[in-house]
């Protein structure tokens, strides 16, 4: 299934991503592309604040994972934007990361073409002019509750609320 949407600041970007780690199984993964600034980073923010309210969030690009949560069912962010591509990343083992029960979020996922999992959420978000950022969500076999897109829908439209 696929999500069409809009938001128009940072805050409710946050707010959609927030509300969107509070829907997602263990195991999942989420595969984020776009420009530099496209609001990927920011995304990340709100899911990762679902797991750990009080860490700082911060694009991993030097480290390329950080991790957040606790270890039973933690949240991966990894930035592959420094990679040169798929190999690169297979040298790293990221199978342990994207097989794990915690949430994996992958910016510049196009860096890691054919070793993304086909079950996953795929989010392509674009500029759309000042604080606007576009998003193409496609759901590609994560069991979410059968209200997800309307509940994201909902919070894209509610700028600067609590999910």
């Amino acid at each position: 299934m696929e999500l069409l949407f809009e938001t128009h600041s940072p805050e409710e970007t946050e707010a959609v991503g927030y509300l969107l780690g509070s829907m997602l199984p263990g195991g999942t993964l989420v595969a984020l592309e776009g420009d530099l600034a496209a609001g990927k980073t920011c995304l990340v923010t709100g899911m990762t604040r679902y797991y750990d309210k009080t860490a700082p969030v911060h694009s991993p690009t030097f480290t390329l994972v950080n991790q957040y949560g606790d270890e039973a069912a933690p949240l991966y962010h990894l930035d592959l934007y420094r990679l040169g591509g798929a190999e690169e990343l297979a040298d790293l083992g990221y199978e342990e990361i994207f097989d794990s029960q915690g949430i994996c979020v992958v910016e510049w996922a196009e860096r890691a073409e054919g070793l993304l999992p086909n079950d996953r959420i795929h989010i392509r978000l674009a500029h759309g002019g000042g604080d606007r950022r576009t998003f193409h969500m496609v759901n590609h076999g994560i069991a979410l509750p059968t209200d997800w897109d309307k509940r994201i829908q909902a919070a894209s439209s509610n700028a600067g609320s609590e999910p």
